[in-house]
């Protein structure tokens, strides 16, 4: 009777401990369940970031089907009025300008012009706090400046040479010496290329743009010198400025200046500026 007992009650032990050995695993695998979980979230993060690359714009292509005659003779359409008034603003003369821009541009189909409407290659320098782009060009990824317009680019252009001392002899010749320019900017250090200026001179050349110096300057070009005793002179009348004094007499405000002496930018009412240049001033 003791050992029926005795049997009945390591029975129920091993019972007992079946059970409990069955509830533990169900515990385990409900925790891996809650750890699934937590992984499928992370995949939603990465699908966001790739939806926000595709959003990127894309670089504009610009077709390369088209005659570079017909590039060039539209780019001189286009930009023909922007370079004479920079040429009476400043001085240089707008075939020089133009030349420039059709052979740094590609005509305005150069990759640095489409996607910054830089037309001079400049590039950013120090103190430049404009946009920018990096470009390839005598090293990788070099820092070029971004125009929101082509003006600003023919803009910059004019200051690059006036403010810079080593461009001062090209003020010293004559607005309609295109190819003493040609070679000037070459000699200053504004192209390595030994045949800049030749290739300055054939642009405008052949497309005449010569031209355009000859207009801005009112008349055909002449070697006679001024009879200073019959010297025109213009008295400063209020509002009036440099630059519109400059148009309306056919000048540069650079020549106005030079005739005057005149260091800065300001006139005073009823002053008497020269018209011609005045020996013994």
């Amino acid at each position: 009777m003791n050992k029926m007992i005795g049997r009945i009650v390591t029975l129920l032990l091993l019972c007992i401990i079946c059970f409990s050995s069955c509830k533990s695993k169900k515990t385990a695998v409900s925790h891996k369940k809650n750890h699934k979980t937590e992984r499928v979230v992370r995949v939603k993060q990465h699908t966001k970031e790739k939806d926000t690359k595709a959003e990127e714009p894309e670089v504009t292509v610009v077709p390369e089907n088209v005659p570079y005659s017909e590039r060039v003779a539209n780019y001189i359409k286009e930009y023909n009025d922007i370079a004479k008034e920079e040429m009476l603003q400043y001085g240089i003369p707008a075939s020089i300008t133009l030349a420039q821009g059709i052979l740094e541009s590609g005509a305005g189909a150069g990759e640095l012009t489409v996607k910054a409407n830089n037309h001079f290659g400049i590039k950013c320098h120090t103190g430049w706090e404009g946009d920018r782009v990096y470009h390839d060009d005598d090293e990788r990824g070099e820092c070029f400046r971004k125009y929101n317009d082509p003006k600003y680019s023919y803009r910059d252009h004019s200051l690059f040479l006036t403010q810079r001392s080593r461009y001062k002899d090209l003020f010293k010749l004559r607005k309609d010496d295109y190819k003493g320019w040609a070679k000037g900017l070459r000699k200053a250090g504004y192209a390595t290329d030994p045949k800049y200026p030749d290739k300055l001179i054939g642009i405008i050349e052949r497309y005449n743009l010569e031209a355009y110096d000859k207009e801005v300057l009112g008349k055909k070009v002449s070697t006679t010198k001024p009879d200073d005793s019959k010297i025109s002179t213009y008295s400063v009348q209020p509002g009036d400025t440099l630059y519109s004094i400059s148009r309306r007499f056919n000048l540069t405000v650079e020549t106005l200046k030079d005739y005057n002496g005149l260091k800065s930018n300001d006139l005073a009412i009823g002053q008497v500026l020269y018209l011609h240049a005045v020996k013994n001033r």
